[in-house]
């Protein structure tokens, strides 16, 4: 069973609840997903999640590409939801770089963490609008398709750097 193709979105459990056609609508005008990119939508109300199971991996990570920050669903009664995403089994997964000077760059990033997977994409994480300054926080988002196990604290160009996943 090829588990790295699911993405779970889970829904604030305090929510109202969403029906089918809202959930397939969100998912059409949000990530702009097509029937024949979808495997399975399977819907847990009473936890206020939905599984997406994607026909390829392909498809699973141009969704992933378009989520950037927060992601809302907005209901019919004017309630905005913010929504988590998850993505089930070992295979992709969302690591966290930390304690890296802020001039190492994104291939000093990718030749070291290559070794564990395939790389997809390196973006820089960025402090929240609760902050004064909304700006880098000097922890690098990595999306890899891991192949082996990340140690917590590896090196990259001389300096320890710290992976939580």
């Amino acid at each position: 069973m090829m588990c790295d193709r699911q993405i779970t979105f889970s829904f604030d459990i305090r929510s109202p609840r969403i029906n089918a056609f809202q959930f397939h609508e969100w998912l059409d005008d949000t990530f702009h997903i097509k029937e024949d990119e979808v495997r399975v939508v399977q819907i847990d109300g009473p936890l206020r999640k939905v599984h997406v199971k994607f026909i390829s991996s392909e498809n699973m990570m141009r969704v992933l590409q378009h989520i950037q920050g927060d992601i809302n669903f907005h209901h019919v009664n004017g309630d905005i939801s913010k929504v988590e995403f998850d993505i089930a089994g070992i295979g992709i997964r969302r690591v966290r770089v930390s304690t890296l000077p802020p001039e190492g760059t994104e291939t000093q990033i990718k030749n070291v963490i290559s070794n564990y997977g395939d790389v997809n994409k390196i973006q820089d994480e960025v402090w929240s609008q609760a902050y004064r300054f909304k700006v880098k926080s000097g922890v690098r988002i990595i999306d890899i398709g891991i192949r082996k196990h990340i140690p917590s604290h590896i090196k990259i160009e001389g300096q320890r750097a710290l992976e939580s996943y």
